[in-house]
């Protein structure tokens, strides 16, 4: 006697099976991909120094003048298309050569291997790298792209809106080497908190008049920009956050969790200079959170009053000696100019001056 055979469950267990399996084979093929990528723009990378290399060497062999320089990078720039065809034009030679001579002080002030470079970083982060005159403000950003794993366009957005100027603006010195050589370190609360907040990837003009709810869609639209702004460690968790108290109903525009601090981050919105009813408003908010939300792992909460005009001031006097875990920071539409930081900075300094003028005379 035969036993029988349940044809169609076979079929169907076949079949997950051999999705499960393609599935993972799938993984392997993208993952092998996606690292011979990886390899051959670090192959190139160190190609591209080497010809740098190559080409300033020819330079220095007892030719000084300016016009055998121009000469050589044509001549060499015809050949090269000849044989390789289209990237290797006049100009992309001349970026080439100057990264040779940036890289090549680098090197030799860390101590690295002549042309190893990181694997994660592709000639277009290098490109941009370059355009950083500063070197311990170069060695950040080359530091916090590769551990964020930064896209080149996010390299030069990050570069663009002067993040490395926006967090050194409260640093001592020991705290902008550190910034220099370890890249954003977050320890304390303040140390996720950004001054200004750059929104220009919204595209919206900056004297445009705007509510708040449209602020908060354009933002919520724009998440994945938003975070990146933000900084590591934010991580979206709900927005209009309803609190009810006795009845009334309270809402939290956004609610982020920062899984470096381990606290829950309020964020209100507000399209008007800071006032003290928002920190109030704002402190309630914190409250709740920390009675109600947060659990036994978490850190206390923060709050984050996104707003066009900061009061530091009112900050200061509204909560006097207490543990300040509410911040304020100004938002703008448009890239910060170096010229607009630097009279912040100026104008920062200035004010720390003056208050240890005044305690030392006391």
């Amino acid at each position: 006697m035969h036993k029988k055979t349940n044809t169609s469950t076979m079929e169907i267990i076949d079949n997950e099976r051999i999705d499960v399996l393609y599935e993972n084979i799938a993984k392997h093929i993208h993952a092998a991909r996606s690292n011979v990528l990886r390899t051959v723009d670090t192959e190139m990378v160190k190609a591209y120094w080497l010809i740098g290399r190559d080409i300033v060497e020819e330079e220095q062999a007892g030719k000084e003048r300016a016009e055998y320089g121009a000469f050589l990078l044509q001549e060499i720039s015809l050949r090269l298309t000849k044989e390789f065809g289209k990237g290797f034009g006049r100009s992309t030679l001349a970026d080439i050569r100057k990264f040779y001579l940036v890289y090549q002080k680098v090197h030799a002030l860390r101590g690295q291997l002549v042309g190893e470079f990181s694997s994660n970083l592709s000639w277009i982060h290098y490109r941009a790298l370059m355009r950083e005159s500063r070197v311990e403000v170069r060695a950040f950003y080359e530091l916090e792209a590769t551990k964020n794993c930064w896209s080149g366009r996010e390299l030069e957005r990050q570069m663009g809106s002067l993040l490395f100027d926006r967090l050194a603006k409260s640093k001592d010195k020991k705290g902008l080497m550190r910034l220099a050589c370890e890249g954003q370190e977050i320890v304390r609360p303040e140390d996720a908190i950004k001054e200004p907040i750059v929104l220009e990837f919204l595209n919206i003009p900056e004297a445009h008049k705007l509510v708040e709810s449209k602020l908060e869609d354009a933002l919520i639209s724009s998440m994945q920009n938003f975070l990146l702004e933000m900084g590591r460690g934010f991580a979206f968790v709900a927005r209009q956050k309803r609190l009810t108290l006795d009845g009334d109903h309270f809402y939290a525009d956004l609610v982020m969790y920062h899984t470096v601090l381990h606290a829950y981050i309020i964020i209100d919105l507000k399209t008007k200079p800071l006032t003290h009813a928002d920190l109030g408003q704002m402190q309630l908010y914190v409250n709740y959170f920390d009675m109600e939300i947060k659990i036994e792992n978490d850190n206390p909460t923060i709050g984050l009053i996104l707003c066009t005009e900061q009061n530091k001031k009112m900050v200061k006097y509204f909560f006097k000696d207490k543990e300040q875990n509410i911040f304020a920071s100004k938002y703008q539409f448009n890239l910060p100019t170096e010229e607009e930081l630097e009279a912040k900075l100026k104008k920062e300094i200035k004010e720390i001056r003056h208050k240890l003028k005044h305690k030392t005379e006391d």
